[in-house]
């Protein structure tokens, strides 16, 4: 890194093993969550990975998401799930306790978390008052 440049939320937190404890957090709170619970596969191992290494990328990290799974096309990935308003915010409760939980600290600590919230919004799927199946 140049003295010019700023350095990558993922730098600033600690890398791949602060996205793996803010997913680990994360995902404490979804299993126990009735609402999100039922959208995730009984085994959380893989998902807890792609999660990781999708934020490692995002945030400045190595490329390793996209070179294992392709473009993260997030829209096109959680299709095949029922997302409205209840689950984007259990889900933006359950990340933001996460990295408060870690103590991820400013300016990344604020950064991540309105990216948090804009991305679970974007990724909206369902109208209001639709019962999952």
């Amino acid at each position: 890194m140049s003295p010019q440049e700023e350095p990558t939320v993922y730098d600033q937190v600690g890398g791949l093993e602060t996205m793996r404890r803010l997913v680990d957090a994360f995902y404490a709170g979804v299993e126990a969550d009735p609402v999100l619970r039922p959208l995730y596969p009984a085994e959380l191992d893989a998902p807890k990975e792609h999660l990781a290494l999708f934020l490692a990328q995002y945030w400045g990290g190595p490329q390793v998401y996209s070179q294992q799974r392709g473009h993260p096309r997030l829209r096109m990935r959680h299709m095949p799930f029922v997302i409205g308003q209840r689950e984007r915010d259990a889900w933006v409760t359950h990340m933001l306790a996460a990295v408060d939980a870690i103590g991820i600290e400013n300016p990344a600590r604020q950064e991540m978390r309105n990216y948090f919230r804009d991305a679970a919004t974007f990724l909206i799927n369902a109208e209001p008052n639709v019962q999952q199946p």
